[in-house]
């Protein structure tokens, strides 16, 4: 069998046969593959350029996590998963974080595909890829991932797969994806992402529930340890047979990962400050500006670093659910947004430290401004009689007060939207024509978001709205997520530099009606869903962009969310027994390239490598 599959490789390579009947002429072979133009890194690159290929292994790296969970499966749409789930798993290829949509091989060797054509692509498996049992991966596992995905998963990712027809598995290395257009360039990519799941782990376990038992992976990563709810730790799998490919150098550099589970969190930097764990992704700008003066800090035992980042955004507010009335109302949405004081809140509770987000992809070219180009408004005169007609004019703004926390002007303008809706004042209720008054409830799983609420709570009061607040627990939260049930939350939806696919969970028609999908707002919309099929169908980066933007101005024009901030930077916290590469990427946090340094946690005393008690 070897030299049969050495002998097929070789006729390939040559151009000798014909897979799956595809003709030869276009067809590539590549060891890395990006959305638009060229791999950065050559086929004989030894490691990706932000690392430190010689880093040392070692130590105990323990971070927070809040909430609890219940499910060792992140898969499906049941429970609450544990966090770090994916380091136990790899995927067929992986993303450089230097570039905005290139994917290089981790369990795949080389990728075949004709890049005229993005109905098919083919996936080469590395021969010593292995399972942490030390059973092979093989085609047949990547197929039987596909099978139970699109079937048990949760709806995110099998919308995020519908236009997958099939997966078929041509030789034991050789998987083959064949999918509904020609024309969708990312989805041949976003392919690759997926976890591989273990066929024979998978045949003896039920994947459409919960559970604790520990599953089989193949990442850098097992599972050591669980406490239900309370922490798990995840151990450097030292027989992982992916330790010397050059996209795994100078990466997961920690002999054990923990993540401590904490109910809220002020309670986890309470927690922080106690070194109980090591590393903290600071969310508050107050806290971050206010709260970092313990004696750790200032002693320099506890770093303070503001990494740039290239990230888009994104969008994180006040989600409406479009569902309900009476926010299936555009003039009710908009209204209730001007009751949320940006710049008040930017002076009086987060120092200064936010930009007002404007648009879904902020921080980028995605976001549109201005008027629409001329690409832009072909793509959106089509749709021009189901459009609201600010999305052709200037790109839509939240609004601006004077932050003097009065905000008399915009709340003026809501009280003449709330009229123009049916909406009048009865007493110091705002009610309609039957009389019904214009309560609201606020879904929220973090307390301290309470204090963003409330200013906010303040100011629909003084306009007639009852807005009640009501803190969940994690499990009811995701829960009542799942089914839809809430009138508002604050949630987010994450940008990337080159959005696709998961766009059809966030805004596309059908995502609006399924339980469990990532479409808070219930956005039906055929423009959006054109323009989607525009952007993961693009060709270049130019004509994505100009579909992006024009997507953008649409969610903008809709007042689906009352936008909140953001930060151009990561603010990263970390007690000083770490080191880490000269440079971050470009995009993302890069702490996965980190490293235990022995001399610094000497100097700490204390914890050196093993868990403190």
């Amino acid at each position: 069998m070897g030299l049969l599959r050495a002998t097929c490789h070789a006729l390939v390579a040559t151009g000798l046969l014909a897979l799956a009947g595809a003709s030869q002429a276009g067809i590539e072979f590549s060891h890395a593959i990006a959305l638009h133009g060229k791999p950065a890194l050559m086929p004989q690159f030894k490691h990706f350029p932000f690392v430190n290929p010689d880093a040392p292994v070692g130590g105990h790296l323990r971070l927070d996590a809040t909430g609890t969970f219940d499910s060792l499966n992140g898969f499906i749409n049941k429970g609450v998963p544990a966090d770090g789930l994916n380091r136990i798993y790899d995927s067929l290829t992986v993303a450089s974080p230097d570039e905005p949509f290139t994917r290089y091989g981790l369990l795949a060797e080389r990728i075949e595909r004709d890049p005229s054509d993005a109905s098919w692509i083919i996936y080469h498996l590395r021969a010593q890829a292995r399972f942490s049992d030390g059973t092979p991966v093989r085609a047949p596992d990547v197929v039987e991932t596909f099978r139970l995905i699109k079937s048990q998963g949760a709806p995110a990712y099998q919308a995020y797969f519908a236009d997958v027809v099939s997966v078929k598995a041509l030789t034991p290395l050789t998987v083959r994806f064949d999918f509904r257009s020609k024309n969708n360039h990312e989805l041949p990519l976003i392919v690759g992402e997926m976890s591989i799941l273990p066929r024979h782990y998978w045949q003896r376990h039920a994947f459409d529930k919960t559970s604790l038992e520990i599953p089989l992976g193949s990442g850098p990563y097992t599972i050591a340890s669980i406490d239900p709810g309370r922490r798990i730790t995840y151990a450097r799998n030292p027989n992982y047979w992916g330790w010397q490919l050059p996209v795994n150098r100078g990466l997961n550099n920690f002999t054990e990962v923990t993540y401590r589970y904490y109910r809220d969190g002020s309670v986890a930097f309470e927690a922080f400050k106690a070194d109980q764990y090591d590393i903290r992704l600071e969310n508050k700008a107050k806290t971050w500006a206010t709260e970092y003066q313990f004696p750790a800090v200032k002693s320099g035992q506890v770093l303070k670093l503001e990494q740039d980042h290239e990230n888009p955004s994104g969008m994180q507010g006040f989600l409406f659910n479009t569902r309900r009335s009476p926010l299936d109302d555009i003039r009710v949405r908009q209204a209730i947004a001007q009751a949320f004081d940006f710049e008040w809140s930017n002076r009086a509770l987060f120092y200064q430290a936010y930009r007002r987000t404007h648009s879904y992809f902020d921080n980028s070219e995605l976001a549109a401004s201005g008027l629409p180009s001329p690409a832009e408004r072909r793509l959106l005169l089509p749709f021009k009689a189901s459009l609201p007609t600010r999305v052709f004019g200037p790109a839509v703004l939240p609004p601006v007060s004077q932050g003097d926390g009065y905000n008399r002007d915009n709340l003026l303008k809501a009280q003449a939207l709330l009229k123009a809706a049916g909406w009048h004042l009865d007493k110091t209720r705002l009610v309609n024509a039957q009389g019904r008054p214009l309560a609201l409830e606020m879904l929220l799983v973090q307390p301290e978001f309470e204090r963003i609420t409330q200013p906010f709570k303040r100011n629909l009061a003084r306009l007639g709205i009852t807005l009640n607040i009501r803190i969940l627990d994690a499990a009811q939260y995701v829960e009542r997520l799942r089914q839809f049930d809430y009138d508002l939350t604050v949630g987010g939806f994450p940008a990337s530099s080159s959005p696709g696919n998961e766009l059809w969970s966030f805004w596309g028609s059908a995502a609006a009606s399924t339980p469990g999908s990532r479409n808070l707002t219930g956005l039906q919309s055929a423009a959006a869903d054109a323009l989607i099929t525009r952007i993961t169908g693009a060709k270049d980066r130019v004509e994505l962009v100009t579909a992006v933007r024009a997507l953008d101005r649409i969610l903008r024009a809709e007042w689906l969310v009352v936008p909140h901030y953001h930060t151009p930077v990561y603010r990263i916290a970390a007690w000083n027994r770490f080191s880490r590469p000269p440079r971050p990427p470009r995009y993302g946090d890069g702490l996965d390239a980190w490293w235990f340094d022995a001399a610094k946690a000497a100097k700490l005393g204390g914890r050196a490598t093993s868990e403190a008690p």
